[in-house]
């Protein structure tokens, strides 16, 4: 219940037709957080792939819980059946493979790209790196995409990595088949629109 003193003003806005127009320089435009240069922290790290044991072991934990109702429960009730073994079971092998396969990733992409360059055969100017998984144990491998350094770049090459010994697994070097006659020397591209067909 309000008091007697309250102040019971209302605060009257001007209607909409009395605001005047804004002027061009009291709009600015701000970036978003995550585009914003002033607030970059360091270089991305790339997840250790040993994260992977950890459902490994709640999988295991999850086996253990499942056969242990198993034991104290069972009876002629049919509540609790061979189903909760069966659960186990699959538990088990999802826990064991989540073992297996979280293997240290002892290589980084900084790495990975040092070997790329002393496998191609050629200075390397523009690179992007990559993680995927191979094999049936998932073993960490760094896809590295290289140009050559001169403008534009004359070869590319694919260079897979692996990511625990950094041993180079394969690599393929070509002269890069893109065309970029129809952009200038910058690379920013000459301003006229896109061939349609018509």
């Amino acid at each position: 219940m309000a008091d007697d003193d309250s102040d019971d003003t209302v605060e009257e806005h001007p209607p909409v037709d009395d605001v005047g127009a804004v002027d061009d320089e009291d709009v600015t435009d701000v970036l978003p957080d995550d585009l914003d240069i002033s607030g970059f922290v360091g270089p991305y790290v790339f997840p250790n792939n040993n994260r992977r044991r950890i459902p490994g072991y709640l999988y295991l934990g999850l086996a253990a819980a499942c056969v242990v109702l198993w034991v104290v429960g069972r009876g002629d009730d049919g509540i609790v059946n061979e189903g909760l073994l069966w659960a186990a079971a699959a538990l088990i092998a999802a826990g064991a493979f989540c073992l297996v396969s979280g293997v240290d990733l002892e290589v980084d992409e900084q790495d990975a790209l040092v070997s790329a360059t002393r496998t191609v055969g050629f200075p390397v100017g523009h690179a992007s790196a990559q993680m995927g998984w191979r094999g049936l144990r998932s073993r960490p491998t760094w896809r590295i995409l290289c140009y050559s350094a001169e403008n534009p770049p004359e070869k590319r090459a694919l260079v897979l990595v692996d990511g625990v010994d950094g041993e180079v697994v394969d690599h393929f070097v070509e002269d890069n088949p893109e065309d970029w006659s129809d952009l200038d020397g910058e690379l920013t591209g000459s301003g006229k629109p896109f061939e349609t067909g018509e």
